[in-house]
C-alpha cells in the first residue's frame, strides 16, 4: 500500500519539476509522470513524484480527512 498526498502546483520548473504546497509546506516534486499539470492544479504526490492530477474538491476533502485522522491520533 502506498500513500499519496494532494499538493497544489505553485510554480513550474524547466526540468519537469514543480513547486507544490502541501498543508502550508512547499516542496519541489517531479511532474514527469503526469501530463498536462499546470499552475493551480492539484496533483497526488508519492515519493517526490506527482502521480495523478485531481480536482480541487477531491484534494481539499483528502486533506481534511488527514487533519481529522491527526486529531484522532493526537498529533495536532
Amino acid at each position: 500500500m502506498c500513500l499519496a498526498i494532494p499538493g497544489k502546483v505553485l510554480e513550474l520548473g524547466e526540468d519537469d519539476s514543480a513547486l507544490v504546497e502541501i498543508g502550508g509546506v512547499k516542496k519541489r516534486v517531479s511532474l514527469m509522470l503526469v501530463d498536462g499539470a499546470g499552475l493551480g492544479d492539484y496533483v497526488l504526490i508519492h515519493a517526490g513524484f506527482a502521480i495523478e492530477k485531481i480536482n480541487a474538491y477531491e484534494a481539499r476533502r483528502t486533506l481534511e480527512l488527514f487533519e481529522e485522522i491527526a486529531k484522532l491520533d493526537g498529533t495536532t
